[in-house]
């Protein structure tokens, strides 16, 4: 008998995949295809990318198991090491979140705009639509509304059936691209070029796979965690995994490897050509929905992580302030739409979004990541009583730390500016920790 408030294996296994798939794999694939030289090492930045995922996700799991506790990474980090490095770490993953939904508005611009301009649009113009699309429901936002579960349940709906289609093309032949440009052949590259390739394609596919680390959050609430989280996590991520190489083999098939990387909309595309102009407007629209709802739903829950810093004292008392009659966090909310503007202002183009915001993550998940270590020696009372403990400990840890900071390596190696405005960003955070603590040490 499942206790209440228990989750079983199925239950965990579709929080899995719920977590990862959004709205990155109907445009990262054009992105990994650009960067990638050659379609082996597009595949196999997709392959690898998901087996980094597969250590991530566990790793994190027995973090949460370890040490679960309300506050997420904050608290976290706070334990393992300092409340400076928690402060910093928090506010580039806000930054960072803010970075994302900007990405994920630009994605929705990019699939409306055809529609909207019949000679293309350009840079600027689709940032600003993007824009308008984040203002639009920091003002839904302002006014107390929610997003309900049915709409939730419809943005599933819709991402999921477009992935379904996407996929159903492979059976059509008549549909591939019959004459793709030719590729380069990989004998002919340097080692160092095949590893930056490989490194900044698989900057596009760790945002794609993104979301797992929020299995943190399971780690008592899973029943016999011991064994229904690998399997969870193995399961999901298979069926991730398998999603993600089907869908990105239906635009090689289709769409062709050296015109995926100068194709927008691709998703569209390969509708149009199983249903005609019509399906393509349709899939469109669709998928600039289901971009809204997503953009709603960050703008919902993020103020929510200002505020409960706030609460702990580590944001000023300004982030905690409520419109009570509409149950609205003002303050939390503008900052955070403010941010996501502000990025968009000064990175219009998709690439340069992503790049800052898997710079940004690749000094979270890392330092976040090697937790684990300090825990296990903090908590090893624990071992034996029946929390999780990951196997191939500490390979598994090891390989996903290590590939993030071989992706921040990569992206500052192909433009070191991404690289000295996320340092410099934490560095920033780390400093005003500092300040603020030794203002109120003097106004105590």
């Amino acid at each position: 008998m499942i206790p209440k408030n228990k989750l079983n294996l199925f239950s965990l296994t579709m929080i899995v995949i719920g977590l990862v798939i959004g709205m990155g794999i109907f445009r990262t694939s054009k992105d990994a295809a650009q960067a990638a030289l050659t379609p082996s090492i597009f595949f196999l930045a997709w392959i690898f990318g998901g087996i980094v995922a597969f250590c991530g996700a566990l790793t994190y799991a027995e973090i949460g198991s370890r040490y679960p506790v309300t506050g997420g990474y904050y608290k976290i980090f706070s334990y393992a090491y300092h409340p400076s490095i928690a402060f910093a770490i928090n506010c580039i993953i806000l930054i960072s979140n803010a970075a994302s939904l900007s990405g994920v508005a630009l994605i929705g611009s990019e699939y409306i705009t055809p529609l909207l301009f019949k000679n293309g649009a350009s840079d600027f113009v689709k940032a600003l639509i993007a824009m308008s699309a984040i203002v639009l429901f920091y003002g839904v936002n302002l006014r107390g509304l929610r997003m309900s579960s049915r709409t939730q349940n419809i943005l599933m709906i819709i991402k999921i059936g477009i992935v379904v289609i996407l996929i159903a093309s492979l059976f059509f032949p008549h549909l591939y691209n019959m004459n793709p440009q030719p590729s380069v052949d990989i004998s002919s590259l340097s080692f160092g070029a095949i590893l930056l390739s490989f490194g900044i394609a698989l900057k596009a596919t760790c945002f794609t796979y993104g979301g797992y680390q929020q299995t943190i959050n399971f780690g008592e609430e899973i029943v016999n965690p011991q064994k229904n989280i690998p399997k969870g996590i193995f399961i999901g991520l298979v069926v991730i995994v398998s999603l993600y190489l089907a869908v990105s083999f239906a635009y090689y098939k289709v769409i062709g490897f050296n015109e995926l990387k100068e194709t927008s909309g691709i998703a569209a595309i390969i509708v149009e050509k199983m249903f005609g102009p019509t399906g393509s407007t349709v899939a469109s629209v669709l998928l600039f929905i289901a971009v809204l709802a997503y953009v709603n739903v960050l703008l919902l829950s993020n103020p929510r992580v200002m505020y409960a810093m706030s609460e702990d004292g580590i944001l000023p008392a300004a982030f905690k302030k409520k419109d009570e009659k509409r149950d609205v966090l003002t303050v939390s909310l503008t900052i955070f739409a403010a941010i996501c503007v502000i990025v968009l202002f000064f990175a219009k183009k998709f690439n340069e979004i992503l790049s800052f915001t898997i710079f940004l993550d690749s000094i979270g998940m890392a330092t976040s990541a090697a937790t684990i270590f300090i825990l296990r020696k903090k908590t090893r009372h624990l071992d034996g009583t029946g929390i999780y403990s990951m196997k191939l400990y500490p390979l598994m840890p090891l390989l996903f730390i290590a590939t993030y900071i071989f992706v921040g390596i990569m992206i500052g190696v192909d433009n070191w500016r991404y690289a000295a405005v996320g340092t410099s960003v934490f560095l920033v955070f780390l400093l005003l920790y500092f300040i603020a603590q030794r203002f109120k040490t003097k106004k105590a």
